[in-house]
């Protein structure tokens, strides 16, 4: 057994909850509300101006120029294409640049995004690529199991979303993401593997506490 498909077997029950979150769930039957999609957008293009930064450090730590490349495609997908569909959506639901370009992240968008920071700055390529695994990895599985909702994908507000994480492209970059943990925990001692494993957990804990906020539309309760 690979250690990706170790991680996938074990953290099941954490996995289904993400999958099975009311906002995710939503978006696959089109009864999410419209406000709440809109803050996620927002926040979630905040999450990704610091989400590229980590495969700049990526290919900062990567040891050979064919894993650099792959970064820095992965750096240039997520900054000109994931992106731009957000800067689409903020067209569609009446968001200003402005309004973008001074949004303020919510409590769980700096955490989540400061903790990954912090383990790729300070760990290894391995502890880099097992802190964003997490997303890429689930949102490729929610796009695909999306996907297969008659008439998803179709969806005036929410299909172009489930098209692009469902998309063959989108899933090439994260099988990639996949094999190259793999490769980098091949023969690792298990003190190792079980450090690699709390990262990854912590992160799939951070992507249901990213749906939860959206849902909830969750920023600082001091701000109330």
């Amino acid at each position: 057994m690979t250690f990706s498909e170790r991680l996938y077997e074990k953290l099941q029950p954490i996995w289904r909850k993400n999958h099975s979150h009311p906002f995710v769930q939503g978006l696959g039957d089109g009864s999410l509300d419209p406000d709440k999609f809109r803050f996620f957008m927002i926040q979630d293009y905040l999450y990704l101006i610091e989400y590229s930064k980590l495969f700049a450090l990526g290919s900062f730590k990567a040891d050979d120029v064919e894993t650099m490349g792959i970064f820095a495609k992965l750096l240039d997908s997520t900054l000109n294409e994931e992106m731009s569909l957000h800067r689409q959506y903020a067209a569609k639901f009446g968001i200003t640049e402005q309004e973008l370009e001074n949004a303020k992240p919510s409590p769980t968008t700096l955490a989540y995004t400061h903790y990954m920071l912090h383990v790729g700055q300070n760990g290894t390529l391995a502890h880099l690529v097992a802190a964003i695994l997490p997303c890429m990895w689930s949102y490729w599985e929610i796009g695909k199991e999306l996907d297969e909702i008659p008439g998803a994908s179709d969806h005036d507000l929410y299909g172009e979303w489930i098209r692009m994480y469902s998309s063959d492209d989108f899933g090439e970059l994260a099988q990639w993401c996949i094999q190259l943990l793999d490769d980098l925990t091949e023969g690792k001692p298990v003190e190792e593997l079980e450090k690699l494993e709390e990262i990854f957990l912590n992160t799939t804990r951070f992507e249901y506490m990213f749906w939860d906020m959206a849902y909830n539309k969750g920023m600082w309760p001091t701000d109330d």
